[in-house]
């Protein structure tokens, strides 16, 4: 069985950086059988209803540029991986049976929250790749859910991925720091804690039970992916740390694996 991973993509720039985040994540691949498939969820991709891509057969996803102001280099990168049509139908059917409704989308291409972390792990764009959106208005325990649902996909030889960050405040944000600030490390070390004892309860409750969550999770878009991946993880509830660094004095990067 593969584990899920959660994986902080930073800014758009992280694909270009050279570092031990970069570094860790481009030896990720090298820990793992190949993949059949690849599941990501994108902070970056935001439906009132969970979205599925589809690619259209013999297609490859388009890469979309949702950034602006950053290095001319990011705007000539692709990733043109395919899709996997019966995976994103049989991701349908999997919601379907606990419930979650969703749709299937044929226009969305990758976002910066998926291709920048698939081009570090897996930069042939070789593998299958599948989409899925997130929903900032849903409880915690539905994130979770979610995850949960698609569970039986990592015995099936898919790679899940949640995509986003854990201190991700870009009103906080130093551009030009190298110290990292003590709440956004604070913050962190409660939700690792908490992740390693695998406190359900505590986690679904983190905004008002962990310090300074207001200010690390301003809003829950990029916390979600966190959940997700670890939903998925439910059957053996193992968590392990794999990287955790900051940039711009507390932009979190971090990486969990669910075992």
């Amino acid at each position: 069985m593969l584990p899920s991973y959660f994986i902080a993509h930073g800014a758009p720039s992280l694909v270009l950086e050279e570092h031990a985040y970069t570094k860790m994540l481009k030896q990720l691949a090298h820990q793992l059988p190949k993949p059949k498939a690849i599941v990501i969820f994108s902070a970056h991709w935001e439906e009132s209803i969970p979205s599925i891509s589809v690619v259209r057969e013999n297609d490859q996803h388009s890469t979309i540029y949702d950034f602006g102001g950053f290095q001319e280099e990011l705007y000539k990168i692709t990733y043109p991986a395919p899709g996997n049509r019966s995976l994103s139908e049989h991701i349908q059917s999997l919601f379907s049976k606990q419930a979650i409704a969703s749709r299937l989308d044929e226009e969305r291409g990758l976002d910066h929250g998926a291709w920048a972390v698939l081009k570090l792990v897996y930069p042939d764009a070789d593998i299958p790749v599948v989409a899925l959106s997130v929903n900032r208005h849903l409880t915690n325990e539905q994130q979770y859910h979610i995850g949960k649902a698609l569970s039986e996909l990592r015995e099936q030889d898919v790679l899940v991925i949640g995509s986003g960050g854990t201190v991700h405040n870009l009103g906080r944000v130093n551009w030009r720091s190298d110290r990292v600030d003590e709440w956004a490390e604070a913050f962190d070390q409660w939700i690792e804690q908490k992740l390693e004892t695998w406190d359900i309860d505590a986690l679904m409750n983190y905004r008002e039970l962990a310090p300074h969550a207001n200010e690390a999770v301003p809003t829950s878009e990029h916390f979600i992916p966190l959940l997700i991946a670890m939903g998925s993880g439910d059957a053996n509830r193992s968590a392990k740390l794999l990287h955790r660094s900051y940039q711009y004095g507390n932009l979190s990067l971090s990486c969990w694996q669910f075992d």
